[in-house]
């Protein structure tokens, strides 16, 4: 096994076109084309965890958290950044980050995090825009299914819980062949007329060079017209944050004694006590101030997720409970998600969780 088959796995299932603008995901540091004996699953890179992959004969980190997230300048060991990336790249040990293209996954981070606080009918809090585009090709009439075909075993057509969407529509084709043009259909330097179909399919983001990969192969014209639009319409299957709702509702202190124990939460902060009861949560795993405002539009009775500044607390503007349970303490189930999903895909391999504590954050 190479590292790009673990990668190419890892890539099926959390699309690294779909990680944020700002984040800095997938391999780090390593050679993709080298051997791998055994993974080591982790939250956060550190010298400590590469010392753990060396005694475990790991040639892979897979972590969620970047340890590189800004450009580096020099390497020459004068923070921990710098100390990790010299000890991984000495002992031969890849780093491989996932992050974002995970948090947006709709099983993902915040999906998980409401699976610990016991949310159900859980949907996604705040939608990725850009995500979906609109496909349309003019194909022979008699190569219509060929092409159809193809393109949905690549992916197209897929649109929430239904796949194999298309639509088609029967016109006349016209064109006209050049002399040094090789047409399929049709004769050079004269004008021709074939019965055609007009393709239409909806191609999500990460399946574009696949998809036209397919239309490419399959379609029988020399020159494949065709056209590919960025949709606006909004994709539920993959954004940040979730919502959904407490199976019995919970008073306000209730509900915040059900964090700290489901979480495992030494102390947490909140905003003002409403003195009403809890029903509709969002959850957002780790830094999630950005979508207050999402969840109190969306009758949030309360926000559970980290990072919340001095400030933040005030954009609760008393409808709604806001909830700091701690950075690592609403992420810390990652690993196991990404244990889980690689010893299913493929089993009988050395997959590891490690058992180093990243967590920077104490208590007293």
């Amino acid at each position: 096994m190479k590292i790009s088959n673990i990668i190419a796995v890892l890539e099926q299932w959390t699309p690294l076109v779909y990680a944020e603008d700002f984040d800095n995901v997938g391999l780090l540091v390593g050679d993709k084309n080298t051997a791998c004996e055994g993974v080591l699953i982790t939250h956060d890179a550190s010298e400590a965890v590469i010392d753990e992959a060396v005694q475990k004969n790991c040639q892979l980190v897979v972590c969620f958290h970047p340890i590189i997230f800004k450009g580096l300048t020099s390497l020459t060991g004068k923070n921990y950044v710098e100390r990790t990336v010299i000890k991984a790249i000495e002992n031969k040990v890849a780093i491989y980050a996932i992050h974002t293209a995970l948090d947006n996954h709709k099983e993902g981070i915040s999906y998980q995090l409401g699976q610990c606080l016991g949310l159900t009918n859980q949907r996604i809090l705040l939608p990725q825009k850009n995500t979906l585009m609109h496909l349309s090709t003019y194909v022979p009439a008699t190569e219509k299914e060929v092409v159809l075909n193809a393109l949905h075993e690549a992916g197209a057509g897929s649109i929430g819980d239904y796949s194999h969407c298309s639509f088609s529509v029967s016109g006349e084709g016209r064109f006209t062949p050049g002399k040094n043009s090789n047409p399929q259909l049709g004769e050079k330097e004269s004008a021709n007329k074939v019965e055609e179909e007009l393709l239409k399919v909806v191609v999500q983001k990460h399946q574009k060079n696949a998809v036209l990969s397919a239309l490419q192969k399959s379609h029988p014209y020399e020159s494949v017209a065709y056209e590919l639009v960025q949709l606006e319409n909004q994709q539920n299957e993959i954004g940040l944050g979730s919502i959904g709702e407490l199976k019995e509702p919970m008073e306000e202190t209730t509900f915040l004694a059900h964090i700290k124990t489901a979480l495992n939460v030494p102390q947490i902060r909140h905003s003002v006590l409403l003195n009403k009861t809890v029903k509709r949560v969002a959850v957002l795993g780790g830094s999630g101030a950005f979508c207050i405002d999402a969840a109190r539009a969306q009758g949030a009775d309360a926000l559970v997720t980290a990072d919340l500044k001095y400030h933040d607390f005030f954009k609760a503007e008393h409808k709604m409970l806001l909830v700091d349970a701690g950075h690592y303490e609403t992420e810390h189930f990652t690993k196991k998600i990404i244990h889980g999903y690689l010893t299913k895909k493929i089993p009988n391999f050395a997959f590891t969780l490690s058992e180093t504590n990243t967590n920077p954050v104490q208590y007293f």
